[in-house]
């Protein structure tokens, strides 16, 4: 069943490279499709559309359906194109000609965007709750190991003393500003679609305003044009938000997996959290992180993906807004699996004793060695001279590690402000 349907067969060749793989990516989006459904159906009622009879029988087969999905019965056969046309067929089956009447007033067009904005809304809330308890993981790993010496590094070379602390709310933070552009996407999915129809809305005497009620959207998209060409805009949007979360991950992870290294040696995982070699018995690989990184990456390859795809398109619908389903429904179910996967793994990790005075960290304390000549009354300038010279006579010995007192610094977390930060999204 198709809803376009006009009783012209089709190439069959055609068809298979239209329809896509829609029947797959649809279990995503069937339960918004009803819910969508019922709210639209109640509309129909309230403007006499629907008698108040027609309203109950087809809300009650929608829960029927509904109920499938939950028991996990629910199926989309191939002869339906979509999850929409096998809604329509199932209302149509047992109600008959009440089932014809639920497409009254509506498009395929709006009923794809209010169910992916549904999704996208509910997503997000999900996205931000999992990425607000990475935070507190993080926040309580800083907290734990504040006073933990750890070399800092500029351009990979050894640069200033930093710490654990130091490091793990340095992400913990960076994670904040990813919970902002989730909320920032959060208010663009949270205006409901619904009544734009084809794109140009309907000569029916529809209520927006009550399915906005309904389906508990904060606002309207009013304009309809404006509400049909927010396909793909939310897109983008939503792979955009998590593209920047990615971006923060992948370092993150990136940075698990050089301190684990011999080389650095700063931290460990036990022994179930890693895998080894076919040949080298010493082997102890950081897969899991290997694995986030990569795949946060190809999540950032596909915000840019989705701009490729709709950058010149214009105003109205294109048959191209199919392409970008597929891709932003796996960001959204791949960035929920990694949260899940880092915040178990990180909570795991091992934080080792770091012997600063090796020789490779000869050079740890340089800064504040120049600093300690300013306190004396010399200028940073001739200070810093000095120190240099020192270092290049190989005549340098490091002054006692000095405490870092202002806000935000290895001695001074602040993780009571970030947490607040945290707390006021």
């Amino acid at each position: 069943m198709k809803l376009w349907d006009k009783g012209i067969p089709i190439n069959k060749k055609i068809e298979k490279f239209t329809v896509g793989n829609d029947r797959e990516l649809d279990m995503f989006i069937a339960g918004y499709d009803i819910t969508a459904s019922k709210a639209h159906a109640r509309m129909l009622g309230k403007v006499n559309l629907l008698t108040l009879t027609e309203v109950e029988e087809i809300c009650r087969e929608l829960d029927k359906l509904q109920q499938q999905l939950n028991d996990g019965t629910f199926v989309i056969g191939e002869e339906f194109e979509d999850v929409h046309s096998k809604i329509e067929f199932e209302l149509t089956r047992v109600l008959g000609e009440i089932g014809k009447k639920i497409h009254t007033g509506r498009s395929r067009n709006d009923q794809v965007l209010v169910a992916m904005q549904l999704y996208f809304k509910d997503n997000l809330m999900e996205i931000s709750a999992k990425t607000g308890t990475l935070i507190d993981v993080l926040l309580g790993l800083a907290k734990e190991h504040s006073e933990k010496v750890l070399p800092g590094y500029t351009h990979l070379q050894v640069a200033m003393p930093s710490s654990f602390g130091l490091w793990f709310s340095a992400y913990a933070e960076l994670l904040i500003d990813d919970l902002y552009l989730l909320e920032a996407g959060l208010k663009i999915v949270d205006q409901n679609p619904l009544g734009s129809a084809a794109g140009y809305g309907s000569s029916f005497p529809i209520d927006r305003e009550f399915t906005t009620r309904e389906l508990g959207f904060k606002t309207l998209k009013y304009n309809v044009v404006a509400a049909q060409m927010s396909r793909g805009k939310s897109e983008r949007t939503v792979t955009s938000n998590i593209a920047s979360l990615s971006n923060t991950l992948s370092r993150f992870a990136m940075d698990v997996c050089l301190y684990m290294s011999q080389n650095f040696d700063f931290i460990t995982f036990p022994d179930e959290l890693t895998t080894g070699s076919s040949i080298m018995p010493h082997k102890k690989n950081p897969d899991v992180f290997e694995l986030i990184r990569g795949k946060c990456n190809k999540l950032q390859a596909i915000a840019n993906e989705m701009i490729l795809i709709t950058n010149n398109l214009p105003s109205g619908y294109h048959r191209d807004y199919q392409l970008i389903k597929e891709n932003s429904i796996y960001a959204v179910e791949s960035i929920k699996e990694i949260l899940d996967i880092f915040i178990y793994s990180i909570a795991l990790i091992k934080v080792k004793e770091i012997d600063i005075n090796q020789e490779k960290y000869k050079y740890l304390f340089t800064v504040d060695s120049i600093n300690d000549l300013v306190m004396q009354g010399k200028s940073f300038r001739e200070a810093y001279k000095e120190i240099g010279k020192k270092v290049q006579n190989n005549t340098y010995e490091a002054s006692n590690p000095k405490k870092h007192t202002h806000i935000g610094s290895k001695d001074n977390l602040g993780l009571a402000e970030i947490a607040r930060k945290k707390d006021e999204i």
